[in-house]
């Protein structure tokens, strides 16, 4: 293994005492010493939390017909969204369809388009569209040129509203704004992965840890926490949202995992899209569904899941213990044999655990 990289933050993570791991190859914060998991989750959940998630890549699609040809081979129909607005979809493989990476398109204009994909698959998302890529359009690579904070909860707006930054936005639609702390720019948009009302800030590399400082000196009052990548993990699994290489991955397909809404199924081309149609014809063999424990087991990735038969029928993708819940959930990939209201046994650690069927989310999202 490669050393890993670092986030612009990573002194203000040592200094806070975070416990640091792997995450897509970068050193990333876990959890912080004065809350834990359990109060992050919290904080997210009932006042604010502010999340570096600067280790997501970041690549620039430009050239004339830019805009078209990332239509052409992503999912989602990027012709449906104007400039200065923002789209989930999925870079599938042309063969399988497959998920390579789900990643969040940001339209600026016809000519430009600015990605995010998932730090560890940055570097096979840009190669893929480099590949393709027509001439006149260039696709880079900007990984470590910008960092990104997200600003999550339900106190945000008011967060930003102290540091100038603007607020009024709607669901996923982003500005170019001047931060008056600094009177640099800060690109914000309307969007996270908690379920919660909340904004992700992307600023210049050396521009953010001037940026992280004001926000949480400005969220302090308003109980604003940093947190981990540990109450992220925990704050979408309760919203149901896939996580790439757990739930999506090159051998799960979007028809599979239930994020089919972000394929355009009238596009004549995407990558993968003769697979998926044909997938999407017969009907998947398995299907993404929600986990609730009934007892006290809580569901990790890879345990199996038994039918009423006692007959395997799939495998946990994501397993965690819900804070607000107080009870264990998951994501499993199940045999279509199974469906919404059924009860299954999952393997924990040797010890069946029962548990319902349910459809997520698992608490209910905020207003957008």
């Amino acid at each position: 293994m490669g050393e890993l990289s670092r986030s612009a933050l990573h002194d203000r993570h040592v200094a806070l005492g975070a416990k640091l791991a792997d995450f897509g190859g970068w050193e990333m914060p876990i959890e912080y010493p004065r809350g834990g998991v359990l109060k992050e989750h919290a904080a997210v959940r009932s006042a604010v939390g502010i999340f570096d998630v600067s280790h997501l890549g970041k690549a620039r699609v430009h050239g004339p017909g830019a805009a078209a040809f990332v239509n052409s081979v992503l999912t989602n129909d990027l012709s449906r969204i104007a400039p200065g607005r923002a789209q989930y979809t999925l870079c599938c493989d042309e063969e399988s369809g497959g998920v390579a990476d789900d990643l969040i398109a940001y339209l600026y204009a016809d000519s430009e388009v600015f990605l995010v994909p998932n730090a560890a698959n940055t570097v096979d998302v840009v190669r893929r569209l480099d590949a393709a890529a027509p001439p006149g359009v260039a696709v880079d690579n900007l990984h470590t040129a910008f960092g990104i904070v997200a600003v999550q909860g339900p106190r945000s707006a008011e967060l930003m509203s102290s540091l100038g930054l603007p607020t009024s936005g709607a669901y996923m639609s982003f500005v170019r704004a001047r931060w008056p702390g600094a009177g640099t720019e800060v690109i914000v948009c309307r969007s996270g992965y908690t379920g919660e009302h909340g904004f992700e800030l992307v600023s210049r590399w050396a521009d953010t840890p001037a940026l992280w400082d004001a926000l949480t000196a400005a969220g302090a009052p308003l109980g604003a926490l940093p947190c981990g990548l540990g109450a992220r993990d925990t704050l979408r699994t309760e919203m149901g949202y896939p996580l790439h290489g757990q739930d999506l991955s090159t051998s799960i397909t979007p028809v599979q995992a239930r994020v089919d809404w972000a394929v355009g199924w009238g596009k004549q081309r995407f990558w993968g899209r003769d697979a998926l149609l044909a997938e999407r014809a017969t009907g998947p063999a398995r299907l993404l569904w929600g986990l609730r424990a009934t007892d006290r087991g809580i569901p990790r990735p890879h345990m199996t899941v038994y039918g009423p038969s006692g007959v395997p029928v799939g495998e946990v993708t994501t397993g965690t213990f819900s804070p607000t819940l107080r009870t264990g959930i998951g994501l499993a990939l199940i045999d279509r044999t199974v469906g919404e209201g059924d009860t299954v046994q999952v393997d924990v650690r040797g010890r069946p655990s029962t548990m319902a069927v349910v459809r997520p989310p698992f608490v209910p999202a905020s207003p957008r």
